[in-house]
């Protein structure tokens, strides 16, 4: 395979709104490091966030830095170090990266670490023809993986993660927040055997998009939905709670909604410090709260290659818009219209 020496990549080329698509070296491959030519990429929200440049990008990003860290794509090139991957092999990768000697890293727990280096933000992203990675990070796909799925892993690794938290089998499962991860918690909660589940938000099509997912109940949490959640577990209140959402007011309805000595698993990120009833929510009613970050390496990639390969999770329906990659652009509008399901580019 003949690899050229430029590509597109589309960076944050300074601080401030908005991104580029510009010319830029291929990136060099290290000794341990595996050149992989993307063929799908997937926008997340911390892509937006970098696009509009808020007050987190504006404290975490150094520009100019290629985004995109949700990918598939094939093997282009290895490292002299790298022995066990063929040119042409599908592969995602794990965006996270955990370098050696991190800090407080626990076997199992890596995805914690405190000195991570994420691609796409700390290092050249897959918004490109081409991203280099290091192998540990590498997940080789099975052939039949559609690119476009296989560039959601990342993201769909949290719901797993996030579900998998504690049990839901026989057991009634509140989702808070239905963004892109929260619609795909619905189907993993429904393949661990959960007796029911509803999901709470505010955007109209989301909502649309958490039935099509199979919720039993998806309601507006502005109108009231404690009634109906109540009157559908017979006013016991939900077993599982999984907070997507990172807002104040649906952290403080789910915490209501959860029955006494539930489980809650809390993923959504608030911009600000969150005023919690500690006594109510918490402490009398026993509940068990984890805080949930990202996915285990590699347990977490090991059970979506299950539920993927099964066909017990279908992640198609969430894939609303396609775009080639010299349409970032129109691409990112749409995404951030808050009316789009997952938006893939194709470079």
């Amino acid at each position: 395979m003949t690899i050229p020496t430029t590509m597109r990549a589309v960076v944050k080329p300074a601080p401030g709104e908005g991104l580029a698509l510009v010319e830029v070296p291929v990136p060099a491959v290290g000794p341990d490091d595996v050149l992989i030519r993307v063929t799908a990429a997937s926008i997340c929200g911390t892509d937006v966030h970098i696009y509009n440049w808020d007050a987190w990008s504006a404290g975490r990003i150094k520009p100019p830095v290629a985004l995109g860290h949700e990918f598939a794509g094939t093997v282009a090139a290895i490292g002299p170090a790298v022995d066990d991957l063929p040119v042409g092999t599908p592969v995602s990768a794990e965006g996270h990266i955990v370098m050696p000697g991190a800090r407080h890293v626990v076997s199992g727990q890596e995805h914690l670490a405190k000195d991570m280096v994420v691609i796409g933000i700390d290092r050249p992203g897959a918004f490109a023809d081409y991203v280099a990675v290091p192998r540990r990070n590498v997940w080789v796909n099975p052939p039949e993986l559609d690119p476009e799925i296989a560039s959601l892993q990342d993201p769909f690794g949290n719901a797993v993660h996030t579900v998998h938290a504690q049990p839901v089998a026989g057991r009634s499962v509140l989702i808070t927040g239905a963004g892109l991860i929260g619609l795909m918690a619905i189907p993993v909660a429904r393949a661990a055997g959960a007796a029911a589940v509803y999901v709470t938000d505010v955007n109209p099509r989301r909502l649309a998009m958490a039935r099509d997912m199979g919720a039993d109940l998806a309601l507006d949490a502005r109108a009231a939905p404690a009634e109906a959640v109540m009157g559908a577990t017979g006013g016991a209140g939900v077993d599982v709670l999984l907070e997507m959402s990172g807002n104040a007011a649906a952290i403080d309805q789910g915490f209501t909604l959860l029955r006494p000595g539930g489980d809650a698993a809390l993923l959504g990120l608030p911009g600000k410090a969150v005023e919690v009833n500690w006594s109510d929510h918490l402490v009398t009613k026993g509940a068990t709260v984890r805080g949930i970050y990202g996915r285990r390496m590699w347990e977490t990639w090991h059970q979506m290659r299950a539920l993927l390969g099964t066909g017990a999770v279908d992640l198609r329906p969430l894939i609303t818009h396609r775009y080639a990659l010299d349409d970032f652009q129109a691409a990112f509008d749409v995404m951030r219209s808050g009316e789009s399901g997952k938006v893939i580019l194709r470079p």
